[in-house]
């Protein structure tokens, strides 16, 4: 196997747990120069996962750094659980449980039908807790400071939102959405909808466009990969 870094590699990762993306840019970056000699490769990822998802990365190096874009653009697939009855101020793991609410009302069929409500076009606030920019500094510091700041709401678009279990206050989930959607949000959004708080526990992105994460590659298999290789030239 041969790797032409500089004219440009599409490398599909899954991303560890607790990682953020620019880490895995960074390592990947560092791994390449180290067995390489290369000191001065572009590396870039198309489209940021949080720290606590996992699942498909797409990264690109050199030349093929030019076609990020196109693959933020295109639809994104993922799986992972709500945990209904509790919010956080990030709508995830991030932050402690700042609400708690009923949930005895809730029941399969009335969950199933508010899925539809978000299916189609709508408009979505991002979470506080994220990298919007506002007034030129990232929304998240200005969350972690305590500051009042108001995000203006985007439109997305829902192509599929389907719950796969129901196990409550656990629920699992599959979403097919548009670039720039944030499952936090839909958290949420969701949690509302059912008059009852929810928030992210986990998330898995499973799919890019036609890139699908059983086709990536962990970290530590690229580096062998690399290894084997460098060894061959």
């Amino acid at each position: 196997m041969t790797f032409d870094f500089v004219n440009g590699e599409v490398l599909l990762i899954n991303k560890p747990l607790e990682w953020t993306s620019f880490d895995v840019v960074k390592k990947i970056r560092n791994t390449i120069s180290r067995r390489t000699g290369l000191r001065k490769i572009k590396v870039g990822h198309a489209g940021t996962l949080d720290p606590l998802a996992t699942g498909l990365l797409i990264v690109c190096t050199g030349k093929f750094t030019k076609k990020i874009n196109e693959f933020q653009d295109q639809d994104k697939e993922y799986i992972g659980t709500f945990i209904m009855g509790a919010s956080t101020p990030s709508f995830d793991r991030e932050t402690e449980v700042n609400g708690t609410f009923e949930t005895k009302h809730l029941d399969a069929e009335m969950l199933q039908r508010a899925t539809q409500q978000f299916v189609g076009e709508i408009d979505q606030v991002p979470p506080l807790y994220s990298a919007v920019m506002v007034n030129g500094v990232r929304a998240y510091h200005h969350a972690r400071n305590k500051e009042e700041v108001t995000l203006k709401s985007r439109r997305i678009k829902i192509n599929r939102f389907d719950l796969t279990r129901i196990e409550l206050p656990e629920i699992d989930f599959v979403v097919n959405c548009s670039k720039g959607t944030y499952i936090r949000s839909l958290a949420r959004d969701f949690g509302g909808v059912v008059q009852s708080g929810a928030y992210l526990k986990s998330l898995t992105r499973t799919r890019i466009g036609d890139f699908t994460l059983n086709q990536a590659m962990s970290l530590e298999t690229f580096e062998k990969m690399l290894n084997i290789a460098s060894e061959e030239v």
